[in-house]
């Protein structure tokens, strides 16, 4: 009976033994796993994937070929170049880009992405690269003069941008419009087309996608009051954490404005050199 009760205990404690090794070998797995994906930068792989609103010209947008050409497009690809990796472009809903980045679905945002604080948050940032200004567009006619002027009126924005942003940010002024909101649109031009219908009063939005599309539809159709909803700058928008890759996009996009690179390109897209050095 001891000799049973013996080995009845010492077969027990094997198995016990076994499960404890698995355990900690699949543990072992499961951290070194983790680690790995957590340390894996966007600096490691040969293509880049760019998300980007396919509809804010001049930045990133669909031509008439249906190619995604732009300002943004054609810096994207000069720095894909110093970094010697291909880059690709995918159209995303940019109320949901912060959640594409950091689920893994694309590498970076660059397309008019502009500095936040509340963005910093989420993502790291590169330099930064242009200015901007979130402007009040109003049809040519308007009676619009100022910011107070936008009390009792329909004024529109995109969703997700900083124009909204910059609206709520603005001691209360949103709840003097005409439902006592901003109406949000997908994107710029959506917002756009009901302006120029009459179905907004007025619309805030990136100075330099306003510009662009002025000239495009016809400047005299429209005017940018001198009153605006604040300065802000433009940034490319890398994984939390990815400081590797950050500092290594950084040497690039320097090397593309050291060597006239970027500014042959703004001089294409807005007939200046407006990149910051």
């Amino acid at each position: 009976m001891k000799i049973n009760s013996l080995i009845k205990k010492l077969t027990v404690v094997a198995i016990i033994a076994t499960l404890g090794v698995s355990l900690v070998a699949c543990g072992g797995n499961a951290n070194k796993s983790s680690e790995s994906k957590a340390a894996k930068s966007a600096l490691d792989k040969d293509e880049l994937v760019i998300g980007l609103d396919d509809t804010f010209v001049p930045m990133g947008f669909k031509n008439e070929n249906g190619e995604i050409v732009g300002f943004d497009v054609d810096l994207a690809n000069a720095v894909g170049k110093k970094l010697n990796k291909k880059v690709k472009f995918q159209s995303i809903d940019w109320s949901m880009k912060e959640t594409e980045l950091n689920n893994g679905n694309i590498d970076l945002i660059w397309n008019g992405y502009s500095i936040t604080d509340e963005r910093k948050e989420k993502v790291e940032f590169s330099k930064p690269y242009l200015s901007n200004t979130q402007v009040i567009v109003t049809l040519a006619d308007s009676n619009i003069k100022s910011k107070n002027d936008l009390a009792g009126k329909k004024v529109g924005a995109q969703n997700g941008s900083t124009a909204v942003d910059a609206v709520e940010a603005a001691n209360g002024i949103e709840k003097t419009f005409d439902g006592g909101k901003l109406v949000t649109f997908e994107d710029n031009n959506a917002a756009l087309m009901d302006l120029e219908a009459k179905r907004l009063d007025a619309i805030v939005v990136d100075e330099i996608l306003a510009r662009y599309y002025m000239k495009a539809r016809g400047e005299e159709k429209y005017k940018i009051l001198t009153d605006n909803f604040g300065s802000e700058k433009y940034g490319v928008g890398i994984k939390k954490g990815d400081t590797k890759f950050v500092e290594a996009f950084n040497k690039a996009l320097d090397e593309v404005i050291s060597d006239g690179t970027a500014a042959d390109i703004s001089k294409k897209w807005f007939e200046q050199d407006i990149i910051l050095k």
